[in-house]
């Protein structure tokens, strides 16, 4: 067994094939994190390589209590199958020991860099040069093309990423010709004036929100009441008098 711990990345949080996960399981995205780590976890403790010939997809799918969910993961290359045999790619590059061990060590390099850096640093530190003054003086998010890993503000002329948005609009059953123009201008506009900072893929998952808000305040205004039914006057038997010639 390679230990009790796995290296995991906070950006698969937002990665796109969690969210195709979840849409094919018809599970949450969250659910669909803590059962890959399931899955990756058995990986590890179980195999050396990423290889399991003793293992079906069925056993798997029992584990994470989600019919299906290896061939879910085969569609996104997270699990590959032939002849039979199941295995993680790229397994050496996250788990197992080697993976492991090139982890703590880049870690005990980088933590001691930052305790030289910081011991070596001068008492007093140098003015910033004026292109870097003049950088930081506008958001992150209004300098070109931004990660969407990186957190970032929103602007005025926000783009949603085309390939996040489909993601997650599909996942929320939200047809793509609801983003229109003047969807995105109030949506940019709300949440420009708040200073809220959040990742690409979050800003995406709230303009989709905002959709499904949107289209809901529609649908309810639509629903027409239909008037009250006016009480009408009991009919009297002995009243004869709207009988042409009667008189009582």
């Amino acid at each position: 067994m390679a230990g009790d711990w796995i290296k995991f990345e906070l950006t698969t949080l937002d990665k796109p094939e969690v969210c195709q996960i979840a849409d094919l399981a018809d599970i949450d995205p969250d659910a669909v994190v803590g059962k890959l780590m399931r899955v990756w976890g058995w990986f590890d403790q179980q195999t050396q390589d990423g290889n399991a010939p003793s293992v079906s997809k069925k056993l798997l799918d029992r584990m994470v209590g989600v019919t299906g969910f290896c061939e879910h993961m085969k569609s996104v290359m997270w699990m590959v199958e032939a002849d039979g045999l199941i295995s993680l790619p790229h397994f050496d590059r996250h788990n197992g020991k080697t993976a492991k061990n090139r982890l703590l060590t880049a870690k005990r390099v980088a933590n001691h860099k930052s305790a030289n850096a910081k011991g070596n640093a001068p008492i007093v530190s140098d003015a910033l040069p004026k292109e870097d003054v003049e950088k930081n003086k506008h958001p992150l998010s209004a300098q070109g093309a931004v990660d969407p890993r990186m957190p970032s503000e929103m602007t005025l002329d926000w783009q949603a990423d085309a390939k996040l948005l489909k993601t997650y609009a599909t996942h929320s059953g939200v047809a793509m010709d609801l983003f229109t123009d003047e969807i995105h201008r109030a949506f940019t506009a709300f949440y420009e004036s708040r200073g809220q900072v959040n990742t690409q893929a979050e800003w995406v998952q709230m303009l989709v929100k905002w959709v499904l808000s949107d289209k809901a305040r529609a649908a309810s205004s639509n629903v027409r009441q239909f008037p009250a039914k006016q009480p009408t006057q009991d009919f009297d038997d002995n009243d004869n008098e709207w009988v042409p010639g009667v008189q009582s």
